[in-house]
């Protein structure tokens, strides 16, 4: 399976910046505000944010593999 650069990117975003950053100010509100269920989102948000991690290193490798096995044009 292939996808784009864009999507790649994206979705590597999500993963490393916006998912952490949901989870941090979650777990903080819940602690201040008393929100409901801080341990089960956080741990859901991590949850997720694994494996996103392992699919798009499985993505990953699998383009690198490909990208070094393509004949080159001259």
């Amino acid at each position: 399976m292939r996808i784009s650069d864009s999507t790649y990117d994206f979705l590597r975003a999500i993963a490393d910046l916006v998912l952490p950053a949901i989870g941090a100010l979650y777990f903080a509100l819940a602690g201040i505000w008393g929100f409901p269920y801080g341990e089960q989102i956080v741990g859901t948000i991590t949850a997720i944010v694994a494996f996103l991690d392992i699919v798009l290193k499985v993505l990953k490798r699998n383009y690198d593999k490909e990208e070094l096995n393509e004949p080159k044009n001259n």
